[in-house]
């Protein structure tokens, strides 16, 4: 629960992951639209390639394969499709490190080899460590993680749509019923099976990085 909590200070209440550059282009406008976007892109891009991602991080951390858990943090950054979020998850994965490394496990070997991990320890590799010296099962961690991204997202909807709090849990409500089935699709997809491609998304964030006037990093 502490790791699926926005207080957790990794920073991801500073992004909107295409969702503000998706306000301004007039795709989201009210809470029909933000709760369908964000459905979408929970079944297109976290069911398909973060989670599944997270969850295979998790067994190599468990395993302590350092050389597995680098595997999919590379898989992760070559699919990050602009820099925003390239940076939004270096910056994420840094900082979890930099919790963990004042936590109760700061000595953990596990710890320094994810520091290594070539450019940077992306959020859903370190996310999974944190999960796994936490004790969490597999799909604890899966679920925590993406309920962090859910109640993240609802806030900014808030935000920048924006809407109203009663709006904002109505679209939470709908992305908790959905997060169960999503959960239990990533963790039986195989590596081979995971799979990143929502070109919308990418050029929205793309085109968030010269956005005039904006609220998040992402």
């Amino acid at each position: 629960m502490w790791l699926a909590s926005p207080a957790l200070p990794v920073g991801g209440f500073s992004y909107s992951e295409g969702l503000e550059a998706a306000v301004e282009g007039k795709l989201v406008t009210d809470e029909a639209q933000a709760s369908d976007w964000l459905s979408g892109q929970l079944q297109l891009t976290l069911a398909r390639s973060d989670l599944p991602a997270l969850a295979q991080a998790h067994a190599a951390w468990l395993a302590h394969e350092t050389a597995q858990a680098q595997a999919v943090n590379t898989w992760l950054r070559c699919t990050r499709e602009s820099a925003e979020f390239r940076a939004q998850a270096e910056q994420m994965g840094r900082s979890m490190l930099d919790w963990l490394r004042n936590g109760p496990n700061a000595t953990d070997p596990r710890l320094a080899a994810l520091a290594t991990l070539p450019p940077a320890p992306l959020w859903p590799t370190a996310f999974a460590l944190a999960a796994v010296l936490a004790g969490a099962t597999p799909r604890d961690t899966l679920l925590a993680f993406a309920w962090g991204w859910a109640e993240n997202m609802a806030q900014a909807a808030m935000k920048a749509v924006p809407l109203g709090q009663a709006a904002a849990q109505r679209v939470l409500s709908r992305l908790a019923a959905e997060l169960p089935a999503v959960v239990d699709q990533a963790l039986s997809l195989p590596a081979e099976g995971r799979q990143a491609y929502a070109p919308m998304l990418a050029i929205l964030s793309a085109q968030h990085e010269t956005q005039y006037s904006r609220l998040f990093r992402s």
